[in-house]
């Protein structure tokens, strides 16, 4: 075993990186991480009080957290939530429409304004997760992203809230991704 992939490095690298993740405004303002959280907790808040629908989206890993988000954030937080990512529907919409196309042809026809979509692209590169945010906005839908690799990335500009994590690790961006998620389900506990 190398030095470093042993437990405790990795563990301190990993708490390092979730420390310095990156939050920011849809006009690129920097927020401190804490505020990050609780505005986004906020936000999931009224949208319980509302009755909007919470939607996740991701590709591969990405689609993994959020369905375990999904999942939190129904369970914990009572929260109307679903993914996208139902096999017939993204295969047929991929078929249809094309790959880079298929989330933002369901979240055309399924998010309403006032709904909140949650965007997670380890890269923020992913055109079919960029697409559906893009739509989701104009639908009048609040959008929130979670990326990592690159400092400019697209999809980091793209939300109301944007958290990112400053690694080129894939393990390290999407359990940090799935850690967030779960530290802001856990915000909304009810019961």
């Amino acid at each position: 075993m190398t030095q470093d992939m042993a437990i405790s490095s990795r563990a301190s690298q990993f708490c390092d990186l979730l420390q310095k993740t990156e939050v920011t405004n849809s006009d690129g303002n920097v927020l401190d991480l804490e505020k990050g959280l609780q505005a986004f907790s906020n936000m999931l808040a009224e949208l319980q009080k509302g009755g909007g629908h919470l939607y996740l989206i991701g590709n591969g890993g990405s689609a993994g957290v959020a369905s375990h988000a999904a999942t939190d954030f129904m369970n914990v937080g009572k929260l109307k939530a679903s993914t996208l990512h139902e096999a017939s529907q993204l295969t047929c919409m991929s078929n249809d429409y094309g790959y880079e196309n298929a989330y933002a042809r369901m979240v055309s026809q399924m998010v309403e304004p006032g709904d909140v979509v949650i965007a997670i692209s380890s890269s923020g590169n992913s055109m079919n997760i960029r697409n559906a945010a893009q739509h989701a906005a104009d639908k009048g839908a609040a959008v929130v992203t979670y990326s990592g690799f690159a400092a400019d990335t697209p999809l980091r500009s793209m939300g109301d809230i944007n958290f990112w994590l400053d690694s080129n690790d894939y393990g390290f961006v999407e359990v940090g991704h799935q850690f967030l998620l779960h530290n802001t389900s856990d915000r909304l506990r009810t019961s």
